[in-house]
C-alpha cells in the first residue's frame, strides 16, 4: 500500500464504495462471463494472475483464450502493467465484484478506493456506481459455449486474418520511443514567455517519490524544447510536499518528494525547461479529521469538509508549506493554482461559502484572494522571483473585477482563452463553455479579465489546448494545425505575455505546440508562414505544401465539430469505433469520458439529434478529405528515406480521427433507427444492419492502426480508452447484432 493511502485510510477516509443492485451491462456476443472477462484482460494481466482471481489454472485460461482464437499471450513489461491500471479498472468494472478487482491489480481495498477517489474523477469516468455482482469462478464451459468458442475464432480469422488484439508497437510503446535520447534545439525567444504543458504519458501515482514512472524522461524534456515549450507542470498536494501540521502521519516522504522535485527541477533546467507546480488548495479533510480539530472546519461536502481558510492557522501553513517547497528547489520556476474547481477547498470554492459563519460576510472574492495571497507569500519569501500564477478557472463571472482587484501585486492572472466564445454550428448558436481547439479564440470573458489584470500591472496567461482537447483526447493531437495558428496569432494581438499550452492532455510534440511557438517567434505573426515553417522541418519542403493543404482541409473540418459541454464529456468521441451498439437501450447515463453507452441525448446536449449527427459526418468527411491528401503524399514518399515515415504517423493521427468521428455519426444515426417510431419492421432492420456493416470496416480499420501505432487510443489521465483487442470485439458485438437482425 502507498505511505498516501496508509495515511487515509488512518484518517478513516478510504473506504470502497457500497456496490449498488442493478444489472451489469450484458455481453451476448460472448459465451459467458468468464469468456468476456478472459477476452478483455488477455493483453494486459498475464495468465497467471487471472488464474488465481478466477481460482483455477494458468492452462485452463490458456484455453479458454485459445478456443477464442487468440494467440498465445505476449510478454507484459512492469512499466506497462503499472501504466495501464485505470484501463485494467474500466474494463473489469462490470465483470468483477471490488473483491476480485483488487486481486487482479494486486492492490488493497484502501488502494483502490483512493485511486476512485483522487486519480483524475476516475469515480465520476466510471458512473459514480458499482453494480454488484457475484464472484467469477471457473467453470468447464459447456458444450453451446464451447461451440459460440469455436464461432467466434472463425469471426476472428475471417475479418483479422493478420491476427487480432497484439500490437506490433507494444502498448505503451510510444514512452520508449519519446524517451529516447535526441539531438534537438531548444525554443528560440518569444513573445509568449512562459510556454508550459503537461507530460504527454504521465501517470497520477507519485512521481516525486517514484522515480521508475519518470512523468519527465530526458529525451521528452529535450522534444518539448525543441516544440517550442519552455516549462512543464505537474499536480503538487501540500501536506504530501510538507509536514501536515494537524496530522503528520498524511506527510510520510515528504522529505524524499521534495529531493525528487529538487532532481527534476535542476535536471529539466538542463533542458532549457522549467518546472511549475499546480496547486488547489487548502485541501479538504474526511469529518473524522474535524472530531479533533472542530475549530477548523468549514463548508461540508458529502463526507468531506473545508479546511476554512478564515481561520489563521490555516494561511498560516499554506504560506509554511509554499515556502518550505520553493525552497527546498531552488530551480522551481513557479506554482500555479487553481481556486474554485471540482475539489473542494476554500469555503467558496463551491459557491457554498455562505453556510460558513466566518467565510459568509467577507465573501468569495476577499476569501480566495487571501489563499492565494497566502501562498505567494510562501514562494516570494523563499524567492522573489519566482512566479505565481493565479488561475480563474471555476470564478463566477461576478466574482472577478473584485477578486482580481484584490489579488496580491506580482501575481500572473491566467484565464482560458475561449470560453464564453459565441459559436454557430448546425445552426444552433451557443457558446463555448469548456476546453476548446474548434473555437478559436479569445473569448469575451478572458479579455475582460486580462483587462483587469493589466489595469492593476499585473502579467496575463492564457490557457489554451494546443495539441489535444475533450473534443477528441484519443489521439495525440488534433492535426487542425491552422485553426491553432490563428489561436495563437489572435493571442498576439490580444498582447498576453504567456500561454498554458495545456491541461493534463495535449503534451505531445506536436507540430500544433511547434505552430504557436513560430507565431510567437515572428515579429509580425504570419498563420500561413508559421504553418509552412512547421511543414517544411517536420516533413521537407518537398512535401509540406500538401501538409498545409492537409492541415486546412482538416482545421475547416473541424471547425464543423459539434461543441457543447455535454458533448465534449458524454460523447462517444473517445471511444470512438469501440464504443459498442446496442439493440436495445441501455438506459444507462453517459459518464464523463468513461462510458457514452447509448445515451444519445447527453451525446447532443443543445442538437437535435439529426444535426448532431450531420455535423460530426461533416467534420469526419473533412478529415476524408485531408487523409485523402496525405496518403497519396505518403504514396508519392515511399523513397524518401528521410520523411516518408513522419508522413506515415501525421497520416496516422489524422486516420484515427477521421475514424472517431464517422463512428460517432454511425452510433447516433443506429439509436435514431433503433428508436424510431416511423420505420417499419423491415426497413429498421436494414438500416441497422447497414450502420453495424459500417461499424465494423471501421473498427477493422482503426485495428489496423492501433497495431502499429501505439499512440492511438491513448491519453494520460484516462490511459487506453481501448485496446487492439477491443476493436475485435466491436466486430463480435456488430456481428452478433446483424445475426439477430436477420432472424
Amino acid at each position: 500500500m502507498t505511505m498516501i493511502a496508509l495515511s487515509l485510510l488512518a484518517l478513516g477516509a478510504l473506504e470502497l464504495p457500497p456496490e449498488s443492485d442493478y444489472e451489469p451491462i450484458a455481453t451476448p456476443h460472448f459465451p459467458s462471463r468468464l469468456h468476456a472477462f478472459v477476452w478483455r484482460n488477455y493483453p494486459l494481466v498475464t495468465t497467471e494472475r487471472m488464474a488465481e482471481v478466477l481460482g483455477c489454472s494458468r492452462p485452463e485460461v490458456d484455453g479458454i483464450a485459445r478456443s477464442m482464437g487468440l494467440p498465445p499471450q505476449p510478454a507484459i513489461s512492469e512499466s506497462q502493467w503499472r501504466r495501464s491500471y485505470i484501463t485494467v479498472i474500466r474494463r473489469n468494472w462490470e465483470l468483477l465484484p471490488f473483491e476480485q478487482l483488487t486481486r487482479l491489480l494486486d492492490w488493497s481495498a484502501a488502494e483502490l478506493a483512493f485511486t476512485l477517489r483522487e486519480d483524475d474523477f476516475l469515480w465520476a469516468k466510471l458512473g459514480q456506481r458499482k453494480p454488484q455482482l457475484e464472484p467469477l469462478v471457473y467453470h468447464e464451459p459447456t458444450v453451446e459455449q464451447s461451440q459460440r468458442a469455436s464461432e467466434i475464432a472463425a469471426t476472428v480469422r475471417r475479418h483479422f486474418p493478420k491476427g487480432v488484439g497484439l500490437a506490433k508497437s507494444s502498448l505503451f510503446g510510444f514512452v520508449e520511443d519519446l524517451s529516447s535520447p535526441t539531438e534537438t534545439s531548444g525554443p528560440r525567444p518569444s513573445a509568449f514567455e512562459p510556454r508550459y504543458c503537461y507530460s504527454y504519458f504521465a501517470t497520477y501515482g507519485d512521481p516525486l517519490l517514484d522515480e521508475f514512472l519518470d512523468p519527465y524522461p530526458d529525451g521528452l524534456l529535450d522534444r518539448l524544447a525543441a516544440a517550442g515549450v519552455t516549462g512543464v507542470w505537474l499536480q503538487a498536494v501540500l501536506y504530501k510536499l510538507s509536514p501536515f501540521p494537524w496530522d503528520p502521519s498524511l506527510s510520510e516522504g515528504w522529505e524524499k518528494r521534495l529531493e525528487g522535485l529538487r532532481r527534476l527541477t535542476n535536471r529539466a533546467a538542463e533542458h532549457g525547461i522549467d518546472v511549475y507546480l499546480y496547486l488547489n488548495e487548502p485541501r479538504s479533510m474526511p469529518l473524522s479529521f474535524f472530531e479533533r480539530y472542530p475549530e477548523l472546519k468549514g463548508v461540508t461536502e458529502g463526507d468531506f469538509a473545508t479546511m476554512c481558510s478564515s481561520q489563521p492557522g490555516v494561511l498560516e501553513y499554506l504560506t509554511e508549506a509554499v515556502h518550505r517547497v520553493a525552497e527546498a528547489a531552488p530551480s522551481l520556476a513557479g506554482f500555479f493554482t487553481i481556486s474554485a474547481s471540482e475539489n473542494l477547498t476554500s469555503c467558496w470554492s463551491h459557491y457554498q461559502g455562505a453556510s460558513c459563519e466566518r467565510c459568509a460576510a467577507r465573501g468569495p472574492a476577499e476569501t480566495i484572494a487571501e489563499v492565494n495571497a497566502a501562498m505567494a507569500e510562501g514562494a516570494w519569501a523563499a524567492r522573489p522571483d519566482i512566479r505565481f500564477i493565479c488561475w480563474d478557472w471555476g470564478w463566477a463571472d461576478e466574482w472577478a473585477p473584485d477578486l482580481i482587484a484584490r489579488l496580491p501585486d506580482g501575481v500572473w492572472l491566467q484565464s482560458v482563452s475561449e470560453w464564453s466564445l459565441p459559436i454557430e454550428r448546425g445552426g444552433i448558436q451557443s457558446a463555448v463553455g469548456e476546453y476548446s481547439i474548434s473555437s478559436v479564440g479569445p473569448g469575451p470573458r478572458a479579455a475582460r479579465h486580462w483587462e483587469a489584470a493589466r489595469s492593476r500591472g499585473l502579467h496575463t496567461i492564457a490557457k489554451i489546448q494546443a495539441g489535444a482537447t475533450w473534443e477528441l483526447s484519443a489521439v495525440p493531437y488534433i492535426p487542425a494545425v491552422r485553426l491553432v495558428a490563428q489561436h495563437a496569432t489572435n493571442l498576439r494581438n490580444a498582447g498576453v505575455d504567456g500561454l498554458m499550452l495545456g491541461w493534463t492532455l495535449g503534451g505531445y510534440p506536436s507540430p500544433n505546440l511547434e505552430v504557436v511557438a513560430e507565431i510567437g517567434a515572428m515579429d509580425q505573426p504570419d498563420p500561413n508562414a508559421a504553418l509552412r515553417t512547421v511543414a517544411e522541418r517536420r516533413y521537407g519542403a518537398s512535401h509540406a505544401e500538401t501538409v498545409v493543404r492537409a492541415w486546412a482541409a482538416f482545421s475547416d473540418a473541424f471547425a464543423e465539430f459539434p461543441y457543447h459541454v455535454g458533448t465534449v464529456y458524454s460523447g462517444p468521441q473517445q471511444q470512438g469505433p469501440a464504443n459498442h451498439l446496442f439493440l436495445e437501450p441501455t438506459g444507462r447515463a453517459a459518464t464523463m469520458v468513461g462510458f457514452p453507452y447509448d445515451d444519445l441525448n447527453a451525446w447532443c446536449a443543445i442538437y437535435p439529434h439529426d444535426i448532431w449527427a450531420s455535423q460530426m459526418e461533416k467534420v469526419a468527411q473533412g478529415f476524408e478529405d485531408g487523409c485523402a491528401l496525405l496518403r497519396a503524399e505518403v504514396v508519392r514518399a515511399a523513397g524518401d528515406p528521410v520523411y516518408a515515415q513522419a508522413l506515415a504517423d501525421e497520416l496516422s493521427v489524422a486516420e484515427a480521427a477521421r475514424l472517431h468521428f464517422a463512428s460517432s455519426a454511425n452510433q447516433a444515426r443506429f439509436i435514431m433507427a433503433r428508436d424510431s417510431a416511423d420505420l417499419e419492421p423491415a426497413l429498421r432492420a436494414q438500416t441497422l444492419a447497414a450502420i453495424a456493416e459500417r461499424e465494423i470496416q471501421a473498427a477493422r480499420e482503426l485495428h489496423q492502426l492501433q497495431v502499429a501505432d501505439s499512440r492511438i487510443g491513448f491519453e494520460a489521465t484516462n490511459q487506453y480508452y481501448y485496446v487492439p483487442i477491443d476493436l475485435v470485439e466491436k466486430v463480435l458485438v456488430c456481428e452478433s447484432i446483424i445475426d439477430r437482425l436477420s432472424r
